[in-house]
């Protein structure tokens, strides 16, 4: 059983953890490199499973499109929201306050290679984690990340005044809209991981009208957190303790830390 190092780096802005995610990963190659003539699991290796809140932040992956982003260069600033093209893939998301970002960066040697199974896998621990909570989670063919359904167990009256939500999206949904409340990017170099996940919690929607989220326009997929679903703030640290314990259950190794 491999053994991954948790840490939580809190409140981070998005270019320092990618600074920082970077350095680990670089720390797991050369270290693969050095001990090219063992067999992968023979010799220790540092996994790290990342958890991260960054201020509002675009990123648009390398398959995206630029005219997903529906600001200017001064309407970002104005709105204090910073932007990076990086090199996961997917399209364009948020991160931002009241959501978990999570890095896990392993040598994937060291567990299984098969980069389909590794987003399947993270798609899994999210899936597990809302269950506790009562909310179905599920995958949509040829659209990674978590889906769920409204199905009307949440009601406009029903959430706390102090969490603000786009009207514009919450008066009336059609039925059986398909809202994504984790979206997932990864990136693989010598099968080592990159990026990873962003599960909407407490997270403000309102920022998801300035772009075309992850480039799915259709009119029956929207994005939704946790709290919308539940109608009230949840615990962040509650629902990080759920997602440590399932990414040990799915990847079956021991998270430390």
């Amino acid at each position: 059983m491999q053994t991954v190092q948790f840490q939580d780096l809190g409140l981070m802005r998005y270019q320092t953890a990618w600074d920082y995610q970077t350095a680990v990963h670089r720390r797991l190659v050369e270290n693969k490199l050095n001990n090219r003539d063992l067999p992968p699991k023979s010799y220790p290796q540092e996994h790290q499973l990342l958890f991260v809140e960054h201020p509002p932040v675009y990123t648009l992956g390398k398959s995206g499109s630029m005219e997903n982003l529906l600001l200017s260069e001064a309407e970002l600033a104005e709105r204090g929201i910073e932007f990076f093209p990086i090199n996961r893939g997917g399209d364009i998301t948020f991160h931002g306050p009241g959501q978990i970002v999570g890095y896990p960066i392993l040598d994937l040697e060291c567990f299984f290679t098969d980069v389909h199974r590794y987003v399947r896998n993270i798609e899994e621990v999210i899936i597990r984690t809302i269950a506790e909570y009562g909310i179905e989670g599920f995958r949509i063919k040829d659209y990674t990340g978590v889906w769920t359904l409204d199905d009307g167990r949440w009601t406009l009256d029903s959430r706390p005044a102090n969490i603000q939500y786009p009207m514009s999206k919450v008066q009336s949904p059609p039925p059986n809209v398909q809202r994504k409340i984790c979206a997932i990017g990864v990136h693989l170099s010598r099968w080592t991981t990159l990026h990873g996940w962003a599960f909407n919690v407490n997270t403000p929607l309102e920022y998801f009208d300035h772009i075309v989220p992850c480039g799915i326009a259709d009119e029956d997929k929207t994005v939704t957190s946790l709290a919308q679903l539940l109608g009230h703030e949840v615990d962040m640290g509650e629902v990080k303790e759920k997602l440590k314990c399932h990414f040990g259950e799915v990847f079956e190794c021991e998270v430390v830390g």
